[in-house]
């Protein structure tokens, strides 16, 4: 059983889609999505799309997700300028889909 699956509560799974000035620098956004995502302890994938939006998947116990969220909406990478985020077919999951948080192109 993996570290995040011991946690404290239900696990959740959340899609979302960043807009905004959000990719600044292709990689280099993501990078740092990747960063917060391992340091928050949720597993997932972030990726950007042909509209100039950044999607994504994130699943982990709630409260982690939640903080993920928060740092999705707010923060970002340090050169980006969020606009508003859309977050999508939320719910809980009986285990985690993923082992890690990557990058997809």
């Amino acid at each position: 059983m993996s570290a995040v699956t011991k946690a404290s509560g239900a696990l959740k799974s959340v899609d979302y889609e960043v807009f905004g000035r959000v990719q600044v620098s292709l990689c280099f956004s993501n990078q740092y999505t990747e960063e917060e995502a391992r340091k928050l302890g949720v597993v997932g994938w972030v990726k950007n799309t042909s509209q100039g939006t950044v999607t994504g998947q994130v699943q982990g116990p709630e409260d982690k997700v939640n903080a993920m969220k928060s740092w999705l909406s707010k923060v970002g990478s340090p050169s980006s300028r969020i606009d508003r985020t859309s977050f999508s077919n939320e719910k809980e999951i009986p285990k985690l889909d993923f082992t890690g948080f990557s990058t997809r192109y």
